[in-house]
C-alpha cells in the first residue's frame, strides 16, 4: 500500500522544528551570514527541544524515532538558515558512522553529548588531493604498540573549527590504497597535535565552519579504531549515503523557502496596475517550479523510506541528492529573477539562499559523482 501522509508524530516534529526555526534562527540569520559566527547556543536550544538524535537509540540519548523525522527537521531548519541546518546534518553523518560501526564504549563516549546539544561532530574524509577520488586519501595512521600515530591534512571539513568529535578516515596500510583506509574516533578539542590550519572563506553557508585540519604526530589509543582496519572506505561510503539524504533535504528546504518568499512577493508587488503574479509568464514559471519541488520531495522521501526499512538506499540517495540540489540551484536562480532587483538584495533572503544553494551540488559527493553512481547502476 502506498501512503504519502506523514504520521501524527512526524507532523508534530515538523511543526516543532518549524517553530524553532522561526523563533530562534530567523531573527539573527542575516547578521550571522554577515559575521560568519556559528551559534552554538542555538544548537544547545535545539537539543533542549529534543530535536537532535531523533533517529538514534534511546540507550545513547537519542529519541528512537525514525529517519524521516530527522529529514523533516533538516528541511525546516534549512528553510530559514541552511548553514545551521547543514551543520546539524553533518553532525548526524558523523553519528551515523559511529552508530553503525562503532562499539558501545565509543557510542557512549560521544552520542549523549551530541544529542543534548552540548557537542557537535564532523566527518573528515576529503583531502587537498583526494576530493571526488576520496579513496586516494594519504593521511596515515600507523600502528605502534597500543596506539596509532596519525599524520596528514584534511580539507573542506564542515564543522571542523567547532567540532568536539571527528570520524577520521586515515590509511593504516598505505600499500593497499583505498583498501588500507580505516576509521577513527577523534576528540578534536583535546587531542594534542590536531590543529585548525584555516577557516575557509566561502561563497555561501557562511555560518558553517568549513576548515582544514592538520594532524601532526597525533597519538590515538588503539581503542579509537572504529570497526576493523581496512574497512574505513566502506564505512565512509555508508555514512555518506545517509549524509546525501541530509544534503538533499537541505536543497529541498532552500528551494521551498525561496519559492514561498517569491510567491508572497509576486502577490503583493504591483507593476502596470496589477500584481506580478497576474502575468502569465512569471506565473507559469512558478507553476513549473512547484511541480519540480513536489517531484524532488517524493524522490527524497522514497530514499528515506528505503533507508528506514532496511533496504539498499544507496542509489536512491544519489538520485535524491542529485535532484534536490539541482532543484535548489534552479529554484533560487529563478526566484531571484522573478523578484527582480529586490531578489538581489540581502534583506529578502533569496539572495542568501541562492549563494547557499550552490554548495549543495558539490559536497557529499559532487553531482557528477552522483551521475557516475546512477549510470553505473543502470549499465551494470
Amino acid at each position: 500500500m502506498m501512503d504519502f501522509a506523514l504520521t501524527q508524530a512526524q507532523k508534530e516534529i515538523q511543526a516543532k522544528a518549524r517553530a524553532f526555526a522561526q523563533r530562534e534562527l530567523a531573527p539573527g540569520v542575516l547578521e550571522r551570514d554577515r559575521t560568519e559566527v556559528f551559534p552554538m547556543e542555538l544548537l544547545k536550544k535545539l537539543g533542549d527541544e529534543g530535536l537532535i538524535g531523533l533517529q538514534f537509540d534511546k540507550k545513547y540519548g537519542g529519541k528512537g524515532i525514525d529517519y524521516l523525522s530527522f529529514i523533516l527537521v533538516v528541511e525546516e531548519l534549512c528553510k530559514v538558515d541552511s548553514a545551521f541546518g547543514i551543520a546539524y546534518a553533518i553532525s548526524s553523518t558523523f553519528t551515523t558512522g559511529i552508530d553503525t560501526f562503532g562499539n558501545d564504549a565509543q557510542k557512549m563516549h560521544c552520542m549523549p553529548r551530541l544529542f543534548s546539544g552540548d557537542a557537535i561532530g564532523c566527518f573528515a574524509l576529503t583531502e587537498p588531493d583526494a576530493g571526488s577520488d576520496a579513496g586516494s586519501a594519504k593521511t596515515t595512521a600507523i600502528r605502534q604498540g597500543d596506539e596509532y600515530i596519525v599524520n596528514g591534512t584534511k580539507h573542506f571539513i564542515t564543522n571542523g573549527a567547532i567540532a568536539d568529535y571527528c570520524m577520521l578516515i586515515a590509511n593504516t596500510d598505505p600499500s593497499k590504497g583505498s583498501k588500507g583506509l580505516s576509521a577513527f574516533l577523534v576528540d578534536l578539542k583535546t587531542t594534542p597535535g590536531v590543529t585548525i590550519a584555516h577557516v575557509e572563506n566561502k561563497c555561501g553557508i557562511n555560518t558553517a565552519k568549513v576548515t582544514e585540519l592538520v594532524f601532526q604526530d597525533v597519538h590515538l589509543p588503539a581503542d579509537r579504531l572504529i570497526g576493523e582496519e581496512g574497512k574505513g572506505f566502506r564505512y565512509a561510503l555508508t555514512a555518506l549515503n545517509a549524509g546525501r539524504l541530509g544534503v538533499a533535504a537541505q536543497g529541498l528546504g532552500l528551494a521551498q523557502a525561496a519559492f514561498d518568499i517569491t510567491r508572497d512577493y509576486m502577490m503583493n508587488r504591483k507593476q502596470f496596475g496589477k500584481p506580478i503574479c497576474a502575468n502569465q509568464y512569471p506565473a507559469f514559471k512558478m507553476a513549473d517550479l512547484e511541480v519540480e519541488i513536489e517531484m524532488a520531495r517524493l524522490l527524497l522521501y522514497k530514499g528515506v523510506w528505503l533507508q528506514q526499512n532496511g533496504e539498499d538506499f544507496s542509489i536512491a540517495a544519489s538520485k535524491a541528492k542529485l535532484a534536490c540540489t539541482n532543484l535548489a540551484m534552479h529554484v533560487t536562480t529563478e526566484c531571484v529573477q522573478n523578484m527582480g532587483g529586490a531578489g538581489y538584495m540581502r534583506e529578502q533572503h533569496v539572495e542568501r539562499m541562492f549563494r547557499d544553494a550552490k554548495i549543495t551540488q558539490i559536497y557529499e559527493g559532487t553531482n557528477e559523482i552522483q551521475r557516475l553512481i546512477i549510470s553505473g547502476n543502470i549499465f551494470r
